[in-house]
């Protein structure tokens, strides 16, 4: 049987989600801003969480009713069969979307499906689950808007936007599913050299080298809220984790190349690297972007350069030299690749100076971003 399943990604990144599902077999039902909407079994769950890069979070539709007011919405859940969906000995947090008129705050309304979770299981197996905001156990989430409230089980628990290597963060880390869709809206094949200059804390090197070897997020983290249901089929679980080791390819012609200026950055890239078992397969350099030690051939050049927010005074004529020194960079010393900046400061971007083959909308947390292109032709663009 077949229920519901709601994938959530980052903002507005749904079409490099929706790319991943469907190269994983399963057909679209809709699609929206916040995510991708499918139909699948409980295990269909467990391989998306293993498998996906760009996604938040993997929902599970239990039940979908109307309910106009919290004590509604506390009879409807009340009546789930929820002790054979989780341990009555267990733990679990619950989390929410509200929007009813009834409810100021979605607190009340969290406490209201907690409490009738709990007091179901309790009749069922008197017993009661412990409850609290940890997201390491099982965990519920309820989406409610006016009077239809859908409730989910989320089987990703933490959040599968982090693919949990970055042990060190640096000045403003990507997340490593924006940092996979950044890489996907680039022209960059496994096959090509890819070269991230001003590398910080060194995800995006890091997601390329994951991508060119095809290892999976599932394979660096170890727990999720689908393993404390009574849904978890261990047996799968096992299975799709052989797959995954199976698909696994050798890096002997993967072409990497990240630096930084700062020599801190640069270390923790490399601490972050080899926490995701891919540190043999990226050159770094300890340097300015314009010395970035560039082959004589084609490939990829990603640049997250400082966005300028909440500038101290001063700084913003730093950040427009920057910029401009980033538009000289790519036509004088990388022709022959392709150039792409990704930035949430579209002032700052003009000053790059080059035209732009195309521009893509992101979304950094709430920050709108745009990953622009450049081609950087060898001889003149006829040619």
């Amino acid at each position: 049987m077949k229920n519901n399943i709601f994938i959530s990604s980052l903002p507005g990144q749904t079409d490099y989600l929706e790319k991943e599902i469907s190269d994983l077999g399963f057909d679209i039902v809709k699609k929206s801003f916040f995510g991708i909407n499918i139909k699948g079994s409980f295990n269909d769950c467990v391989k998306l969480n293993l498998w996906l890069r760009t996604a938040n979070k993997v929902l599970f539709e239990l039940k979908s009713f109307y309910a106009p007011d919290a004590n509604k919405l506390y009879r409807e859940v009340y009546n789930f069969h929820w002790h054979t969906i989780l341990p009555a000995d267990g733990y679990f947090t619950v989390d929410s979307y509200v929007k009813n008129d009834t409810i100021n705050d979605k607190r009340f309304a969290q406490v209201k499906l907690k409490d009738a979770i709990v007091d179901r299981l309790r009749k069922e197996k008197n017993q009661r689950p412990d409850t609290g905001p940890e997201r390491d156990d099982s965990a519920v989430y309820l989406h409610w808007s006016e009077n239809k409230a859908v409730v989910y089980l989320d089987t990703s628990g933490q959040t599968i936007s982090k693919h949990g290597y970055r042990l060190h963060p640096w000045k403003a880390p990507l997340l490593e599913a924006l940092a996979s869709s950044i890489i996907m809206g680039t022209n960059w094949t496994p096959d090509q050299l890819f070269v991230n200059p001003m590398c910080g804390s060194g995800t995006l090197a890091i997601e390329a080298a994951l991508m060119a070897i095809n290892k999976r997020p599932g394979l660096m983290r170890s727990n999720y809220g689908f393993m404390h249901t009574h849904l978890f089929d261990v047996d799968y679980y096992k299975d799709e984790m052989n797959i995954l080791k199976n698909e696994v390819k050798s890096g002997d012609n993967v072409r990497i190349i990240a630096g930084d200026i700062e020599s801190k950055a640069v270390d923790i890239a490399k601490q972050n690297a080899k926490a995701a078992g891919v540190e043999d397969l990226i050159d770094f350099y300890t340097d300015d972007f314009r010395r970035t030690p560039l082959p004589d051939s084609e490939g990829v050049i990603v640049i997250n350069p400082d966005y300028g927010i909440r500038l101290s005074e001063g700084e913003d004529d730093k950040l427009e030299e920057l910029y401009k020194e980033i538009g000289d960079f790519f036509k004088n010393e990388a022709t022959g690749y392709t150039g792409y900046v990704f930035t949430g400061n579209l002032k700052l971007l003009k000053r790059v100076g080059l035209r732009t083959s195309s521009r893509k909308t992101y979304f950094n947390g709430k920050l709108e971003c745009r990953l622009a292109e450049y081609h950087l032709y060898k001889g003149s663009k006829k040619e």
